[in-house]
């Protein structure tokens, strides 16, 4: 008698619960933490790392020894890369052919929208991703051997170049970055990093291939242009709402403000370092940095939040909807209905999520209705950037962030398709008007 059949969605849910209580059980060991940890911040760290978000109920600096770094560590390269990625080599080691439904579910973890080529895309993107932390942490040894000495030299870089590669936004430092906050190499090799790693991966291997513009795929094209745009905004809205702010930049010079604005423009498309505490920003800065977080980064990539791309489809069919016009285009190219439901649909449900976390958080936290707004957003987006709520989180509210995190890093669809029961289209009825607007 046969099993209950689990779709790829299912799967990789299971998957991912499975080793978030594997690496919640390694921390803690007594050789993992200094004083000890309870069982659920050792879950909501672990979930964290896993989820690549960065939120932290305990300093990683102080509360964790090498060990217990290192674990955290594993976890954000194993969830940042993809557990279906990893799944990949370990197949191709032993000799084993990759079958249909193993490709279904790279295809889920990789979010791609066919099975055609994933096996090929997932060993890409380990070599890649190997690449570019190597090569960054080299940059970094350059800068912080000097400081610290060979070993912790070395350990720093790694450990900051997998967690930015990944946009975990976890430090080995209590203060995150905001030491080197004017630091020019510093913010250059992070930056890059979690620029390139939240891009999308068939974005990075389509530039690769493709010299011209107007030869790359329209994913590719929508991303570029999207991600320098939005940057571009983000560092000069930031600069200007904190331009005379003595708590953040106001008192550096003018390559200081640049510098600072520009990393805190960046990283709510969830890297989660920051260089400036995020505390003291002003209101309408971190209102604005909300909406960067909900918005994230690209599809295949380490990147949360609904994705940009989505963001910009619902932002183009709203344009056409104005201007009456039929189709939804963009660079000659028309974007079908599918993907403007599945957009539409993938945005509500991100919504849903963060008005749910935030209305239970109202009622179990003691804060002030932004830093409860901003925590909610900052979990589903896999940010990681706090205003000082999560330490101070109750049992229920950890709890509810620990789900809020797993929704983002796997998709609000992806539990839908889970649990949801799949029912064809199979008939059309008349179509009828209503009243909207």
């Amino acid at each position: 008698m046969k099993g209950p059949s689990w779709s790829p969605p299912q799967i990789l849910i299971v998957t991912f619960v499975v080793l978030i209580l594997v690496g919640a059980g390694l921390l803690m060991l007594p050789i993992a933490t200094t004083n000890g940890i309870s069982f659920i911040d050792a879950l909501f760290t672990s979930t964290s790392a896993m989820t690549v978000t960065g939120l932290i109920v305990l300093d990683t600096a102080t509360a964790f020894t090498m060990f217990g770094q290192v674990v955290i560590m594993l976890l954000i390269q194993l969830g940042g890369l993809g557990i279906m990625t990893f799944a990949v080599l370990i197949y191709i080691a032993v000799g084993k052919k990759i079958g249909l439904k193993h490709r279904l579910i790279i295809k889920q973890a990789l979010n791609q929208s066919a099975i055609g080529g994933v096996v090929k895309l997932a060993k890409r993107l380990l070599i890649f991703s190997l690449i570019v932390e190597s090569i960054a942490v080299v940059f970094l040894s350059i800068r912080w051997v000097p400081e610290y000495g060979w070993f912790q030299g070395i350990y720093a870089s790694v450990f900051h170049s997998i967690s930015a590669f990944n946009n975990a936004g976890f430090s080995i430092w209590s203060d995150s970055l905001s030491g080197y906050v004017i630091d020019p190499a510093v913010n250059i090799v992070i930056t890059l990093l979690f620029i390139i790693g939240g891009i999308g991966f068939t974005v990075v291997f389509d530039m690769w291939r493709t010299k011209e513009f107007n030869r790359l795929a329209l994913q590719t094209k929508l991303m570029i242009v999207g991600t320098l745009v939005l940057n571009t905004i983000s560092f000069l809205v930031i600069l200007l709402l904190e331009f005379n702010n003595p708590a953040t930049i106001a008192d550096f010079s003018t390559l200081g403000k640049i510098q600072a604005s520009y990393f805190q423009a960046v990283t709510p498309r969830t890297a989660g370092f920051n260089t400036l505490d995020i505390g003291q920003m002003e209101e309408s800065t971190l209102f604005y940095m909300i909406t960067l977080m909900f918005i994230g980064g690209g599809s295949a990539s380490t990147a949360g939040g609904i994705k940009l791309t989505t963001a910009m489809a619902i932002l183009l069919a709203t344009i056409s909807f104005f201007k009456n016009r039929q189709h939804t285009s963009i660079y000659h190219r028309s974007l079908s209905s599918h993907i403007i439901l599945k957009a539409l649909a993938l945005t509500i449900a991100g919504m849903c999520v963060v008005i749910f976390t935030t209305f239970v958080l109202n009622l179990t936290e003691d804060a002030p209705f932004l830093m409860i707004l901003f925590e909610s957003v900052s979990a589903f987006g896999t940010v990681g950037l706090s205003m000082g709520l999560t330490g101070d989180l109750s049992l229920v509210g950890k709890v509810i962030i620990i789900g809020t995190m797993l929704i983002g890093k796997l998709g609000p669809l992806t539990f839908a398709f889970a649990f949801a029961k799949q029912s064809p289209d199979l008939v059309k009825h008349p179509e009828e008007d209503i009243l909207t607007g």
